[in-house]
């Protein structure tokens, strides 16, 4: 039994119940997950990618369970669009009680591999896309008494990966900015956690997977590096964001919660 459905059966009341919840880059692995498992734990959702199309087949099936979402197409390095669109759910819904942060970019390659490019996409999608829209919810939030606002970054922003500068570089840096946020608004009730992943089964790991030579490498680094020897779940990373966002971790901000089977230890 998950963390989810143990929280679910424990309580008479599904644990984010009437909270409405902003999900970027939730079309397809993480994202969705944690936007499946939000909606079927009470929250209204709004599923957001760059890939409408993606995004609403994740909000059909929601539907099809008879739960409470919507979706929008969401292209997060446009800044206006996403102070937008938070601007439209906090007018649509009232509130907003969660934001996930989560759409980034993986390049592969050492400090003379990687083209500059490369190092301001990073940049603009780990780092500043997850600036702009914590900025835009942290108001609404703020006004409110409270929320919750989750990053994603990586474990690769708590060690070093081989010849993947632009990526841990950034990941390393959303790491701090969501403590610095944290330390600046835990007075205000509004909460920063950085969920850091690592190897999840998911097309996200195409970088790792040039990286390392294929695929093959790849799944013999998996099973014989990380201690627990095998792929992490969007499952098991679901129930870490539930937790997140949920009234489980009031008591929690500033945080970077690794989920990586031991890989940083």
């Amino acid at each position: 039994m998950t963390l989810a459905e143990k929280s679910l059966k424990a309580r008479p009341f599904p644990i984010l119940g009437g909270k409405v919840v902003l999900v970027t880059g939730a079309g397809s692995g993480i994202g969705r997950a944690g936007a499946m498992a939000m909606a079927r734990h009470g929250a209204k959702v709004i599923v957001t990618d760059l890939d409408a199309d993606k995004a609403a087949h994740v909000v059909e099936d929601l539907h099809g369970e008879g739960l409470v979402a919507a979706s929008r197409g969401l292209d997060v390095t446009d800044d206006q669009a996403v102070k937008a669109e938070v601007d439209r759910v906090v007018k649509a819904y009232g509130r907003l009680d969660v934001l996930h942060s989560h759409a980034g970019y993986q390049v592969e390659g050492n400090l003379e591999q990687v083209p500059v490019e490369g190092l301001d996409m990073s940049w603009r999608l780990n780092v500043r896309s997850h600036f702009i829209a914590a900025r835009a919810a942290v108001g609404p939030m703020r006004e409110q008494g409270g929320g919750s606002v989750i990053i994603t970054s990586s474990n690769s922003g708590v060690q070093y990966d081989r010849e993947m500068i632009a990526y841990a570089t950034t990941k390393h840096a959303v790491v701090a900015m969501t403590r610095q946020m944290a330390a600046d608004y835990a007075k205000h009730n509004v909460r920063f956690n950085a969920l850091c992943p690592g190897f999840i089964d998911t097309p996200f790991n195409a970088g790792f997977e040039v990286q390392m030579g294929g695929r093959e490498k790849l799944e013999n680094y998996v099973s014989e590096t990380i201690p627990m020897g095998r792929w992490g779940t969007t499952e098991e990373m679901a129930d870490s964001i539930l937790f997140l966002a949920s009234d489980m971790s009031t008591f929690m901000t500033g945080h970077a919660l690794v989920i990586d089977g031991g890989e940083c230890i």
